[in-house]
């Protein structure tokens, strides 16, 4: 394989095979692999801002039974620390996410076994009859998955009903690896990757618009990361003519902090800045159909951040005014509004602000700038 071909063809929008992307992984030089990646930023986002989101993840439970080796936030059924959350709470962390300018919540939580369809179709359109105007970027396709189970319903089914409480949006929680080698390690309790792509595709032809995302670093092969990527665009392909999709990929790395993963297999993090780095840019070479390629600040931290948006990125994701899954494994970096766009800015970029669609917002005249110890 030659290097200059297959720079060329990235550029052309062309689907490279597994083989060549790790080729161009492996071979490449960095600065080399950062410049095609950077080229086609430019031609899929022309505007060049750096586009940002002000929304808050609330769990609807921590309770779990999928038993994730990288996850020390659920907690099994009956623990003493075991919650889900009522009404109450959910009023006032909207509430107060509104005052620090946020118009989206992400809504996650765990693999409940009492927890139906019934349960969140209510809980959404409570949340929409009292705050119209927040968006619902809610349940990963494993929490999909979990309900259809529970009700013995198909993925189409449940995504209507979901669809005509409110939800507006699904995350692409729950990719990890999209190969059952590795989903058999790690989250064995979780729908595997053939259902977790096609609750996606279902998600697609009802013109849910999602994210995905491919959690690395811990027991997957090189190879196995680009399985996943080609199995992302794949589905991406499938959409219809009509639907956007997967708006945007997410990549970002283990946090082995305490985690069963690292205590009992002794697996660690041992992604380096610039594999980190790598990866943004291979992901934006591999995933010609995607337009949007964050970088996940929360965990590499703000100085790889702001490199990978020399590298193909072109997102940094929301300041995330609560996150409880994987700063419980360790990730410690926080931003506010106005320390997210001041680190934009210190990468020569403008900041913009987006909701969930990647339509521009204002910031509002009102915001208050939150705290960062929540």
């Amino acid at each position: 394989m030659n290097l200059a071909d297959l720079y060329q063809r990235a550029l052309n929008f062309e689907f490279l095979t597994i083989e060549e992307g790790m080729f161009l992984f492996e071979q490449a030089p960095l600065t080399e692999l950062m410049y095609v990646a950077d080229e086609l930023r430019k031609k899929q986002v022309p505007h060049g801002k750096v586009t940002w989101q002000i929304d808050r993840n609330v769990n609807t439970t921590n309770v779990c039974i999928a038993n994730c080796k990288f996850c020390n936030f659920y907690r099994i059924p009956g623990h003493a620390d075991a919650y889900i959350t009522d009404m109450d709470t959910y009023r006032r962390k909207i509430q107060e996410t509104m005052r620090f300018g946020g118009d989206q919540l992400l809504l996650q939580g765990g693999h409940h076994p009492e927890l139906g369809l019934d349960f969140y179709t209510n809980i959404f359109r409570q949340i929409k009859q009292e705050f119209p105007t927040i968006k619902l970027h809610a349940l990963g396709p494993p929490e999909v998955a979990h309900i259809c189970k529970l009700e013995k319903m198909s993925h189409h089914d449940v995504l209507v009903e979901l669809q005509k409480a409110g939800l507006d949006s699904l995350p692409g929680a729950g990719a990890e690896i999209l190969v059952d080698r590795v989903r058999r390690l790690i989250s064995k309790g979780k729908c595997g990757s053939d259902e977790w792509l096609a609750i996606m595709h279902e998600a697609h032809k009802l013109n849910i618009t999602t994210s995905a995302t491919m959690m690395f670093g811990h027991v997957e092969t090189i190879e196995e990361r680009f399985i996943h990527l080609t199995r992302i665009r794949e589905v991406q392909a499938m959409k219809p003519e009509h639907a956007k999709g997967f708006l945007a990929f997410i990549p970002w790395t283990f946090q082995d902090v305490d985690t069963l993963l690292t205590r009992i297999r002794g697996v660690h993090n041992l992604t380096t800045s610039e594999e980190y780095i790598r990866m943004i840019a291979i992901s934006r070479i591999m995933l010609p159909n995607v337009k949007n390629i964050q970088a996940s600040w929360l965990t590499v931290g703000k100085d790889t951040a702001q490199v990978c948006l020399n590298a193909g990125a072109n997102d940094w994701g929301s300041i995330m005014i609560e996150e409880n899954v994987v700063s419980a494994a360790g990730a410690p970096h926080r931003f506010t509004y106005k320390t997210m766009q001041r680190a934009i800015k210190e990468a020569g970029f403008e900041p913009q602000l987006r909701n969930q669609q990647y339509d521009w917002r204002e910031i509002p005249a009102s915001i208050v700038e939150q705290t960062i110890d929540y």
